[in-house]
């Protein structure tokens, strides 16, 4: 066998492995768990309260919109806090980028609050 034969080999017998691994709780907890069904156990749970209407309920498009804007200045924090702790060594380029990436993030704050999608009514 040559040498990168024998590489994809071990390569195979890892992938199968994991897949074999992988697929042996799931499997078990098939065959082991108890199989009772009743209109209980199939109803959702609801913090201990019985269900009162569908779950199907709809919701404005507000809150996703809120949810979006959240996630992509979460996403703004986790990308700033590790620059401003190696900020002296990173030089003006570096700073440079955070500018641009800080303008670029407040010009979609001023769009989002221009199309008033930060009110909630």
């Amino acid at each position: 066998m040559t040498g990168y034969a024998l590489h994809y080999t071990f390569l195979g017998i890892f992938f199968v492995l994991v897949t074999v691994f992988a697929a042996i709780p799931v499997i078990a907890s098939r065959i082991v768990r108890p199989k009772k069904p009743s209109q209980m156990k199939l109803d959702p749970y609801e913090c201990g309260m019985e269900r009162v209407s569908d779950a199907w309920v709809q919701f404005k498009i507000q809150y996703y919109l809120y949810a979006l804007v959240f996630i992509v200045f979460d996403v703004e924090v986790v990308l700033i806090v590790p620059w401003a702790v190696v900020f002296r060594k990173l030089g003006f380029f570096a700073f440079a980028e955070m500018a641009i990436f800080l303008l670029i993030l407040f010009l979609g704050l001023i769009y989002v609050w221009r199309k008033r999608d930060l009110e909630w009514y």
